[in-house]
């Protein structure tokens, strides 16, 4: 299948998408509002949606700290719009924003990770040009909101990097009747050769339909009607289902229809779904019930010129193609929400993926934000976040589990963190049981799915033993050691070595890698496969490389951070391709 739409797994035909020049002006005084900037007709500051004002691709490149500042664009909404309902989606806003059409407030978000979308139709009129003007508040040094690797400080340091403000993934419009689908969840069930559908619905109309239908180079494999109810799930059985993996990510095509009591079609959704099961036995993971060895790699999803956004589409397709390459069957995509067609592509390829929560910044743990904290406000915008991105990403079936939070460490009350990271899970769990959770990767664990561990020790003899001494050798064995259920061992972090290739700069001075950099190439490339062959053969059930690529002055990739070549392909796949001896399980 071939998708251009900003959310392939939830596509109409209607859509506008809105990148492109719009204007900006900077609110250090947090006077705006005052002054009646939600009226505008335009701001001073050119620049290009849907690239944060920090980076290159913006056109504006102010990287101090932005607490404040405003969007606008005119939209032109089409004529045959009149009488719809017309959505604004926001792929992300960082941190919390006001939307305004023609000077009146049309609704407002908080989080700067979550996609959002806001109902414009009473304030916009359909057939003319309408003024479309966003506020935006982005104050990480409050330690009251997440931020993930954006540094806390006026310049890069450290494992954390440039920030982003403000608009930063993809804007569109598109138009739905009253009686349309406000989503659909998929669940894949393999066992059964069936997939089961839980749509939801704008209105419930008595005598309304709702028709799902599975299809493959235009020939219907199943269709389903039903009427329509709160909670209806419908169940489509697959006669001879191919199944979705990486050898062969094949992938259903998906029609949602609605159909209101006069048998008058109202609503027509597109989207795709992938017949596969991932689950754990003993201390093995599986995908569609044979066993798996996850050799991943760290992607935080950074880039050059546009920082938390990809310069284009091709890039997001690229570095799942670059992984893939280096011998990598799947990533942690780590800190970040990623865009949905990162997820398409992953989709495509048959990709492995574990989606993570951006959690640093929080405050509710020290980690980054040791100031004083409203730890309710800190959580109450994390709930919300994680349920926004759960719903938006459930029905990948290239994503196989979730980890909410990333080494939650440096905790301010033992006893409130451990019932903390155990309700996430449980949340989590709950909204979605088709999938593993990690809790928290690395470090501190109270309830999870996986034994996750992080370790940088350069020296391999050391490594085999601490990897060898899990679950005992914890970094907080008082804490963790309680949640120790015999789960499979995931090195979730290790390696990290530092190379830069000859005649490259490095990003800044005091770039760095973990541990004392290799002398040279030929000594990088068999530290990378030393400490390889340990994570492989420690009886642990996957590992995940740090990283992808180079990110600003922390230089460890495995590839530039232009994404340009440092070592060959054939040598990344000798140390990635390592096969584990599966006798130890």
């Amino acid at each position: 299948m071939s998708c251009t739409h900003p959310n392939p797994q939830f596509a109409r035909s209607d859509c506008v998408v809105l990148n492109g020049k719009w204007s900006c002006r900077f609110d250090p005084g947090k006077s705006g509002a005052e002054r009646q900037f939600e009226k505008s007709q335009g701001f001073e500051i050119p620049i290009n949606v849907p690239f944060c004002p920090e980076s290159k691709l913006s056109g504006v490149e102010h990287t101090d700290f932005i607490e404040c500042m405003w969007y606008h664009r005119p939209i032109s909404i089409p004529r045959e719009w009149t009488g719809k309902v017309i959505l604004l989606h926001f792929g992300g806003v960082d941190y919390r924003c006001n939307v305004y059409i023609n000077g009146v407030k049309a609704g407002s978000h908080t989080g700067g990770v979550s996609p959002f979308a806001i109902d414009i139709s009473a304030c916009a009129e359909p057939g003319r040009e309408n003024d479309l003007v966003l506020e935006v508040y982005d104050e990480q040094r409050s330690h009251n909101q997440a931020f993930g690797k954006q540094s806390p400080w006026y310049d890069s340091r450290q494992c954390s990097y440039t920030r982003t403000t403000g608009i930063w993934s993809t804007v569109y419009m598109e138009c739905c009747s009253t009686f349309s689908l406000s989503r659909c969840r998929i669940v894949p069930d393999l066992d059964n050769n069936c997939f089961y559908f839980s749509p939801e619905f704008r209105t419930v109309p008595q005598g309304g339909k709702f028709k799902v239908t599975l299809s493959h180079g235009g020939k219907t494999v199943a269709s389903v009607e039903k009427s329509v109810t709160p909670g209806l799930t419908v169940a489509a059985e697959i006669e001879n289902p191919r199944l979705w993996s990486p050898v062969d990510p094949f992938l259903y095509d998906v029609k949602f229809e609605l159909f209101d009591p006069s048998g008058t079609l109202t609503d027509t959704v597109f989207s795709y779904a992938g017949l596969r099961k991932f689950h754990i036995e003993g201390k093995r993971f599986y995908l569609n019930n044979e066993p798996i060895f996850l050799r991943m790699v760290l992607d935080q999803g950074f880039y050059e010129e546009g920082l938390w956004t990809a310069p284009d589409d091709a890039a997001l397709e690229n570095d799942i193609r670059l992984a893939m390459r280096a011998g990598f069957n799947g990533a942690r995509l780590h800190q970040k929400i990623f865009d949905p067609r990162y997820h398409y592509h992953a989709d495509r390829l048959g990709f492995l993926t574990f989606g993570e929560f951006p959690d640093w910044g929080m405050g509710f743990w020290m980690h980054f934000t040791n100031g004083p904290c409203d730890v309710y406000r800190s959580f109450r915008d994390y709930l919300a976040q994680w349920r926004e991105v759960l719903d938006r990403d459930m029905n990948h079936p290239s994503i196989i589990g979730w980890t909410p939070f990333n080494e939650t460490c440096f905790y301010r009350d033992l006893d409130e963190h451990r019932r903390i990271l155990s309700d996430i899970y449980r949340l989590t769990k709950q909204l979605d049981p088709t999938r593993v959770v990690c809790d928290s990767s690395g470090y501190t664990h109270a309830e999870t799915d996986i034994w996750s561990v992080h370790n940088y020790n350069q020296d391999p003899k050391e490594l085999a033993a601490q990897l060898a001494a899990q679950p005992v050798y914890c970094r907080e064995p008082e804490n963790e050691l309680q949640a120790y259920k015999e789960q499979p061992l995931f090195v979730g972090e290790y390696g990290g070595v530092k190379h830069i290739p000859e005649k490259r700069e490095p990003w800044k001075k005091g770039s760095w890698g973990y541990g004392n950099a290799p002398a040279n190439r030929d000594e990088a490339l068999q530290r990378m496969y030393d400490l390889t062959e340990v994570a492989v053969a420690s009886g642990a059930a996957g590992f995940c490389y740090t990283q992808l690529t180079d990110i600003e002055q922390e230089q460890n990739g495995v590839w530039n951070y232009d994404r340009t070549p440092k070592f060959s392909e054939k040598e990344l796949q000798t140390i990635f391709l390592q096969k584990p001896d599966w006798s130890k399980f």
